[in-house]
């Protein structure tokens, strides 16, 4: 796939400096750290090995990658690796899409406390739907989800949600037996949306009372506990926002759905279309206009697109994938292996299922084909960060013209 014209890297190095210099103190160490890292990726900063062709020995410079999970470069093959690993934990079920999202006022106290807000937002959806799913009213089983935290709109702005991948069904709750939804409705949307907002609620107000909220600029009142359910009040009857999606036709397309969702940043590098002195132009989609007429171009001014893009730098070691239900981590591999037996699926050991999760690809030899003639590239040196390579390619086997005249 050729390289984009422009990148986020790019805009980086060129207005970066200028930007750290007029927002010093006003910017995160780990914001600090994405934007060392995006610039450096695959540059000799970071170090890399040369590559050479078996077959017509062509060989080529690799630099090495960040591999920040802000970075745009690097998440695609961050994705390919885990969905490799999520194979061998698929069913044969319909999968279904939903999406639970915080309303503006509640984004507006998660930009302040990113890392106490999205915990609870992670919280509240995933007991929300473990509670609704296991009412004998509704689906009567216990049930598995992988849950994703994105928290940008198309436009770049602050819109925090999580997309959930759950499968349409579960344990009864004897666990005698496998519990599958209808056809095409997995849970009732209002239902979940009424629950959600009365556990998220109850979960910030606890966070507030526990002084665990920070408060500044235009919210610095909301430090007083009166001021602050105020603020609230308005939402405990407004409606809160929840979706679901029609299930995916099959589990190859629940692995393409993942590949987009799970590994995505802010903004890819190839929604950027031009970057000047003083502005960012770039592709976005309006949701609320329906038609070929909602892919729209956006400028920002430089310093404005930056700081849109670090708003949305997770907080040091905060993980925004995660399982619940059937597909937590500790008992996921057992829990699998024991739908595909009531599924009446051919069963694949327990330790196959761990391994596909643990296991990781091989470094040593390239994914990419000789651009010359397909050939296998193989790894015949490394370099350090900011050294130089010692291979040298052999001269060309020039013929002497030798004049006898």
């Amino acid at each position: 796939m050729a390289r984009p014209a422009l990148e986020v890297a790019d805009i980086f190095r060129d207005h970066g400096p200028a930007w750290r210099q007029a927002n010093a103190g006003h910017v995160s160490l780990e914001q600090l750290k994405v934007m060392s890292a995006i610039e450096s990726c695959r540059t000799a900063v970071l170090g890399g090995h040369v590559l050479r062709c078996e077959k017509c020995t062509h060989t080529v410079i690799a630099y090495n990658s960040c591999r920040n999970r802000h970075c745009p470069k690097c998440q695609g093959a961050a994705a390919k690796e885990w969905l490799a690993q999520r194979e061998a934990e698929l069913l044969p079920v319909p999968y279904f899409h939903v999406v639970f999202t915080l309303p503006a006022r509640i984004a507006d106290i998660a930009y302040q406390n990113k890392a106490v807000v999205y915990d609870l937002l992670f919280k509240a959806s995933s007991e929300t739907m473990l509670t609704i799913a296991a009412d004998p009213k509704h689906l009567g089983a216990r049930i598995g989800i992988l849950s994703v935290l994105h928290t940008w709109g198309s436009a770049l702005t602050h819109h925090p949600h999580v997309h959930m991948i759950v499968p349409g069904g579960g344990f009864s709750l004897d666990g005698k037996s496998w519990v599958a939804c209808r056809p095409s409705f997995f849970l009732p949307v209002r239902v979940l949306s009424r629950l959600f907002r009365r556990l998220f609620l109850q979960k910030l107000v606890i966070a507030h009372a526990a002084g665990e909220l920070q408060f500044f600029g235009k919210h610095a009142l909301l430090k007083e506990a009166r001021a602050f359910a105020a603020y609230l009040a308005p939402l405990r009857n407004s409606e809160w926002v929840v979706y679901s999606k029609r299930p995916f036709g099959g589990p190859e397309q629940v692995l393409r759905y993942l590949a987009r969702y799970t590994h995505r940043v802010a903004i890819s590098n190839r929604r950027l279309i031009t970057c000047h002195d003083k502005a960012v132009t770039f592709k976005w989609k309006d949701y609320r206009v329906e038609g070929p007429e909602r892919y729209k171009a956006m400028t920002l001014a430089t310093h404005e697109f930056i700081r849109r893009f670090l708003m949305h730098v997770l907080p040091a070691g905060f993980h925004r994938i995660r399982y619940y239900g059937l597909l937590a981590s500790g008992q996921r591999a057992e829990n699998i292996a024991r739908a595909r037996e009531l599924l009446a699926l051919p069963l694949l050991p327990i330790e196959a299922i761990k391994a596909a999760s643990t296991e990781a690809n091989e470094p040593q030899t390239s994914e990419h084909p000789c651009p010359c003639c397909g050939g296998r590239m193989i790894i015949i040196e490394t370099f350090a960060r900011d050294s130089a390579w010692y291979y040298r390619p052999p001269a060309p086997n020039l013929a002497i013209r030798i004049d006898t005249s």
